[in-house]
């Protein structure tokens, strides 16, 4: 036996499924199955991969939503709105205070428009027969007018028959 300072040792072949991308092994090599969880290649700034425990990312905080401003318009439309259901409110109350007058009032215009229909058919029938009973007849007026060119004196007679 010889007591030397250094150990020979022989090349070992890339196995089939040894993966392509990584460089030849320099020794024993561990296939990608046989790694334990949590372990993974790594390349070092050297440029040496080697096998290092590698932690998962911190699963990140949830997102917490961020309270959007209101907008104006919207604002607007909440302090309009209980002003006009208000207002269409105490716009029903009224009418319903007013309702006995208004009628009162709609069948006093219905007697005036009878009482208009009634005087613009009577009046000139009690014309007439007032001027029959006194046996005046009734008095014809003729008017004649003439006038010479667009911007001419105008002469006029009036006749009584």
């Amino acid at each position: 036996m010889h007591d030397t300072a250094y150990t020979i040792t022989t090349q070992t072949p890339r196995p089939a499924d040894y993966p392509a991308y990584l460089p030849a092994p320099e020794g024993p090599v561990m296939l990608p199955s046989e790694i334990p969880p949590g372990v993974q290649m790594v390349t070092l700034p050297g440029g040496i991969r080697t096998l290092a425990y590698t932690q998962s990312p911190a699963p990140s905080a949830p997102v917490v939503p961020v309270a959007q401003p209101i907008p104006t318009w919207a604002k607007t439309t909440a302090l309009l709105t209980p002003t006009i259901g208000g207002g269409i409110a105490a716009a029903g109350i009224g009418l319903s205070y007013a309702a006995p007058g208004l009628i009162a009032m709609s069948q006093a215009l219905w007697s005036a428009v009878a009482l208009i229909a009634a005087a613009a058919v009577g009046v000139p029938v009690l014309l007439r027969l007032g001027s029959a009973a006194t046996g005046t007849g009734t008095t014809h007026i003729t008017q004649n007018i003439t006038a010479s060119g667009m911007f001419g004196k105008a002469n006029g007679t009036i006749n009584h028959h």
